[in-house]
């Protein structure tokens, strides 16, 4: 038929760029906010590990580097967890939750200890120090991930922080040293913990959003079958009134004895024959169809469904089989759009020329790896093909998909090219 697929093929990706264009948008920023978090493990071992040993002596610097991993790594399983919990897949990881709370007091008063009765120096009670408020910190950030509501999150900010003023005033803390260490906690507590929720809010919404999309694009589906049911309608609701009411006078005329009952029982025939050929023309697609205004539902439906839509082009002068046969390329690629790939931009373009009309609907977010797919496109082949034209429909640079139907036209008309 002169259809080809278009690909690029110098543009095939592997490796990690391509899992990450395969995903839809809610799987990519769950898998960014994960590995945020899982970051946030790396930042807090950088950050109160590492520097210990250039002021604390190797054996008590090994130590803490060897507790701050330990917390870290509690932090990571149980922020993998909660996120799968916030997302329906997995019970509320209450073990974990109270398993890190109690794994980070330990490791603070731990830091204590080695900050009272470790090594003197300053390098060692700045690197205690810095151990204690940070694990506080960060358990409760990555805790908060497990509650529910912000009163609860609340309740645990405010825990470690008094927590932080509990566990150094024993060890011999000044009132303003405990105070000012609680308000240290509360703050950065307060901050990693505003962090999670806030990261939790999104990938929620975001995957609402792509709840609601799909939504949209499942009643564009329906609102099609709508219209197919009343082009149905109006094709069989007529013609079955006007053959019930032959018949019934038929049968009327028969029983009189009346000639004309053969009359009428031939004009039933024949409305049946043309309503079951215009089911046929209905159930095939092959209705006329008008170009211009498949190419403005086109648009409407893809902005409504929050898909920027471009549409260039003028169908005026068409032939009517023309038009019916790219309306229907409109039709099948604007729901392939809303139903497949994770698309921001389409690109609708018809141009005509004294030789052929072109007609090409390109989109992004296309995700998968190049080819066609579905029987959508070889029933439009079909059709395309009564007309004596072509498609060719394939992945082009990367994620995008394009599809471009050419139908020579019967006459020459003047070139119209007109860009809205």
């Amino acid at each position: 038929m002169g259809a080809a697929t278009l690909t690029d093929g110098g543009s095939e990706v592997r490796g990690p760029v391509r899992w990450w264009r395969g995903k839809s948008t809610p799987a990519k920023v769950e898998t960014y906010t994960r590995w945020s978090f899982h970051f946030f493990v790396v930042v807090e071992v950088a950050t109160f590990g590492l520097p210990a040993f250039s002021e604390v002596p190797a054996p008590t610097a090994g130590w803490l580097l060897l507790m701050v991993c330990a917390h870290a790594a509690a932090c990571a399983v149980t922020a993998s967890r909660a996120l799968d919990w916030t997302r329906g897949r997995r019970e509320q990881p209450v073990r974990l939750l109270w398993g890190l709370a109690a794994i980070t007091a330990v490791i603070a008063a731990t830091a204590i200890a080695v900050e009272e009765l470790g090594p003197a120096g300053d390098g060692v009670d700045s690197a205690a120090g810095a151990l204690f408020a940070g694990v506080l910190c960060y358990g409760a950030g990555v805790i908060t991930l497990g509650v529910r509501d912000r009163l609860r999150a609340f309740a645990v900010v405010g825990g470690f922080a008094a927590a932080s003023g509990i566990l150094a005033l024993p060890a011999g803390a000044s009132g303003p040293g405990a105070l000012g260490a609680m308000l240290a906690v509360l703050v950065g507590a307060g901050f990693l913990a505003s962090t999670s929720m806030f990261s939790v809010w999104l990938l929620n919404a975001v995957y609402e959003l792509d709840e609601a999309r799909e939504t949209r694009a499942r009643l564009a589906v329906a609102e099609e079958r709508l219209r197919f049911g009343r082009d149905l309608h109006d094709v069989m609701g007529r013609n079955l009134a006007v053959i019930a009411l032959k018949s019934e006078l038929a049968v009327q005329l028969a029983r009189r004895g009346r000639p004309e009952a053969v009359d009428q029982m031939t004009e039933v025939q024949r409305i049946a024959r043309e309503s079951q050929r215009e089911v046929r023309d209905v159930v095939r697609g092959y209705r006329e169809a008008d170009l211009g205004v498949e190419l403005a539902g086109a648009q409407g439906v893809l902005t409504a469904a929050g898909i920027r839509c471009e549409v260039s082009g003028e169908a005026d002068g068409l032939p009517a089989e023309v038009q019916s046969a790219l309306g229907w390329v409109v039709r099948e690629a604007t729901t392939n759009v809303l139903r497949h790939g994770d698309a921001g931009r389409c690109a609708v373009a018809l141009r005509v020329t004294p030789e052929h009309v072109v007609l090409t609907v390109e989109n992004d977010g296309a995700g998968g790896p190049p080819g066609e797919g579905g029987s959508g496109l070889t029933g439009l082949r079909e059709r395309l093909t009564a007309v004596d034209g072509t498609l060719e429909a394939g992945s082009v640079a990367e994620d995008r998909f394009r599809v471009v139907a050419t139908v020579p036209l019967p006459t020459a008309p003047a070139v119209s090219e007109v860009v809205a």
